[in-house]
C-alpha cells in the first residue's frame, strides 16, 4: 500500500493547474504532469503486472488494488474537481491510461466506464441535481459505474432496440435485457437505454437514458460471461424485470435524448480506447524485444536475424503512427475542435494496430508464444476485442466515410 500513496499524493498535486477548455480540466506544468505519470508508471509495472497471472487465474482483481486504484483517484480522471474528480484533459488522460495499460487490460476495464460514458453523459446532459448526486461518488471509485446499450438482438442498430421505458405518473418503468454489459456485476449504477417511443423517430429520438441504482428491485445480474480473453474484466446480462426508477432518473429530464448523449460522448470515449490499445502495444513489442534478445538460435540471439528484425520493425513503425494519431487527435479536442472524424480513425487504426503487433509476438515467440503460460499468448487474446467492442471496426470505417462524404458536400 505504500507505492499506492505515493501515487495518490503525486496524483493528486496536478490539480494545480490553470483551467483548460472542452476537457473542463487543468493545464499543469510540464514537470507536474511528469511525476504524475512516472509514479503510475512505477505502480503498474512494480504492483500490478506481477498480478496479472493471479488476476487471470481469479478472474477479478483483488479488493485491495481496487482500493488503491480508489484512492489514487485514478476512477475520477476524466471528472471536474468540481464534483470530486482530477479533471485531466484528454491530452493527460490519455497519457495515463497507456501507463495504466502496460499491464493486463482488466485494470483499465475496472475503471473505463467511470472514465466515459458513465460519467460523461451525467456531466454533459444530466440535471444539476442527477450531477451532484452521482459525480463525487463515481469519482471516488465509491460507485462503478456500467453503460447498458448493447441487447441480444441490437447493438449498433437502436431501431431493434427492445428495452421499453414507460411513464406512469411520476415515475417509469423498464422492461428488458441488455447483453455483454462491462462491470455489470460490479456496478452500483447503470446508464440505460431504452426505448420510450413505440415507434422509430428520426435521429433516434425513440431511445431515452436512465440512470439506474443497481440496488433498485427488479434488477438482475446473470452470470459472469466466460469469454475468450480480458479474465479479470467482469461482464455479464442485465435484466430488468419492472424495474420502477422515479421520473428524476430520466438522464437530463428530458426523453429523445439518450442516443444524442452518447454521441456527444463517444469521441473522447473513442480515444480512450486507441490511447488503451497503444499501451498494450507497447508491452507486447517490449515482450517481443526481450524474448528476442535472449532466445538463442543457431549460436545468436534471434533478434540477430533479418526477418526478426523485420517484425519488430514494422511492429515500431505501427506503434509510433497510433500513438502520434491519438496524441494529434487529443489534442484537437482540447481545443474545442469537432474530432468526429479523428476519433473514428484512431480507434479504427489503433485497434487494428494492437492486433497485428500481438500476432507478430507471438510468431517470435513460436511455440512458446502459444503456450498459456506466455504473456503474449494471454495479450493475443485480450487485443481481440478491441477491434470489436465501442464500435466494430467496420462501423468506424461507416462513420469515417459518412463524414467525408457530408463534410465534401459542404464546401
Amino acid at each position: 500500500m505504500r507505492r499506492g500513496r505515493v501515487v495518490v499524493r503525486t496524483i493528486r498535486s496536478i490539480q494545480s493547474g490553470s483551467p483548460g477548455h472542452r476537457a473542463k480540466g487543468r493545464r499543469v506544468d510540464r514537470e507536474s504532469f511528469e511525476a504524475a505519470r512516472d509514479s503510475l508508471r512505477r505502480y503498474v509495472r512494480e504492483r500490478l503486472v506481477p498480478l496479472e497471472d493471479r488476476v487471470a487465474a481469479e478472474n477479478r482483481i483483488p479488493e485491495e488494488v481496487v482500493g488503491e486504484m480508489r484512492d489514487m483517484g485514478l476512477f475520477g480522471l476524466t471528472i471536474p474537481e468540481s464534483h470530486g474528480g482530477l479533471g485531466l484533459t484528454v491530452a493527460q488522460e490519455v497519457e495515463l491510461v497507456i501507463e495504466l495499460t502496460w499491464a493486463s487490460a482488466a485494470f483499465r476495464s475496472l475503471i473505463a466506464m467511470n472514465l466515459g460514458v458513465g460519467s460523461q453523459g451525467i456531466l454533459v446532459d444530466g440535471t444539476d441535481a442527477q450531477r451532484d448526486a452521482w459525480l463525487p461518488r463515481i469519482a471516488s471509485g465509491e460507485v462503478i459505474a456500467a453503460f447498458a446499450l448493447t441487447e441480444p438482438d441490437s447493438g449498433s442498430d437502436s431501431a431493434s432496440m427492445r428495452t421499453r421505458a414507460v411513464r406512469d405518473g411520476d415515475a417509469y418503468v423498464i422492461n428488458g435485457s441488455k447483453r455483454f454489459i462491462s462491470n455489470a456485476p460490479l456496478a452500483g449504477l447503470f446508464t440505460v437505454m431504452a426505448r420510450t417511443a413505440p415507434e422509430n423517430l428520426p435521429g433516434n429520438r425513440h431511445v431515452s437514458a436512465f440512470l439506474v441504482p443497481a440496488s433498485t428491485p427488479g434488477v438482475r445480474i446473470g452470470e459472469k460471461d466466460q469469454k475468450m480473453g480480458h479474465a479479470g474484466a467482469a461482464t455479464a446480462d442485465v435484466y430488468f424485470d419492472d424495474v420502477r426508477i422515479p421520473a428524476a432518473n430520466l438522464l437530463g429530464g428530458q426523453e429523445g435524448q439518450g442516443f444524442r448523449t452518447a454521441m456527444k460522448v463517444l469521441e473522447r470515449g473513442r480515444i480512450n480506447i486507441s490511447a488503451l490499445c497503444v499501451g498494450q502495444a507497447k508491452r507486447l513489442l517490449h515482450e517481443m524485444l526481450a524474448y528476442a534478445t535472449q532466445r538463442r538460435q543457431f549460436g545468436k540471439p534471434i533478434a540477430g536475424f533479418q526477418l526478426v528484425q523485420a517484425m519488430l520493425a514494422d511492429s515500431q513503425a505501427d506503434l509510433l503512427a497510433a500513438e502520434s494519431m491519438v496524441r494529434h487527435t487529443a489534442r484537437l479536442h482540447d481545443e474545442g475542435r469537432s474530432v468526429a472524424i479523428e476519433a473514428s480513425c484512431c480507434k479504427l487504426f489503433a485497434s487494428e494496430m494492437v492486433g497485428r503487433i500481438a500476432d507478430r509476438a507471438v510468431q517470435v515467440h513460436g511455440g512458446a508464444g502459444y503456450m498459456q503460460e506466455s504473456k503474449v499468448e494471454r495479450f493475443y487474446r485480450d487485443v481481440r476485442l478491441f477491434r470489436i467492442y465501442e464500435g466494430t471496426t467496420q462501423i468506424q470505417q461507416l462513420v469515417i466515410a459518412r463524414e467525408l462524404v457530408r463534410n465534401f458536400a459542404t464546401i
